[in-house]
């Protein structure tokens, strides 16, 4: 099975969820793997390791294209003077899904991100030809419904299957948290689900995501 994690923006726990549900897929017994294609701010910021400690195994993550400065990939890619190529990177992805069980490919910022300079692709491209279904995370509170339903329209032009929507850091304290959820299953037609907020900086916490993320037979 593969899944893309894929989201409306940067900085809205993409990283966390694909920790909760990498963990989840593995207390369910299957050899689930994380693997981020292209990871930028790197070393200080590195998805994969944060997933792997959330798991507990260094088996539970793996990168494959890093670059220094906190920037798009292609664009941190072309300012380091160190091209990245999509068919090489396709390729290794490919290579890596095909050694896991489950493999659940992160994305990097939203889906228009570019993220390779030769040719010049994106996170969207990438996605749809791996031929992967996506699990959409947003934000929870006010403005999410725009950005959430476009994300989704773009998915789904490209024919990849969504999933659902993860609500991220969802308390429930405003108005427009309480409802969101059920508007943006009536605008997307797909099932939406909620997190509570988590420490990022305490990896195992986002194991605890697992009671609110979907259960692996659930997905396809």
């Amino acid at each position: 099975m593969s899944l893309a994690v894929v989201g409306t923006d940067t900085g809205i726990g993409k990283t966390v969820v694909t920790a909760g549900l990498v963990s989840s897929f593995r207390e369910s017994g299957y050899d689930a793997r994380a693997i981020k294609p292209a990871q930028t701010a790197f070393p200080e910021d590195d998805d994969a390791a944060y997933v792997a400690a959330a798991c507990g195994e260094e088996s539970a993550a793996v990168r494959l294209r890093s670059r220094p400065e906190p920037l798009a990939p292609a664009v941190a890619a072309r300012r380091a003077d160190d091209p990245i190529s999509y068919e090489s990177l396709l390729a290794d992805t490919r290579e890596a899904l095909a050694e896991s069980e489950v493999g659940i490919v992160e994305g990097a910022g939203g889906l228009r991100v570019p993220l390779s300079n030769e040719p010049r692709r994106e996170i969207v491209d990438l996605v749809a030809d791996l031929s992967v279904s996506a699990v959409v995370v947003a934000r929870s509170g006010l403005g999410t419904l725009n950005h959430t339903a476009l994300t989704v329209e773009a998915l789904r032009r490209r024919d990849v299957p969504v999933e659902g929507v993860v609500l991220n850091q969802y308390d429930g304290e405003t108005v427009a948290e309480r409802t969101n959820p059920d508007e943006l299953e009536r605008m997307c037609s797909c099932p939406v689900w909620t997190v509570p907020t988590v420490e990022l900086e305490v990896p195992r916490d986002a194991t605890a995501l697992t009671e609110h993320l979907p259960e692996p037979s659930a997905l396809r």
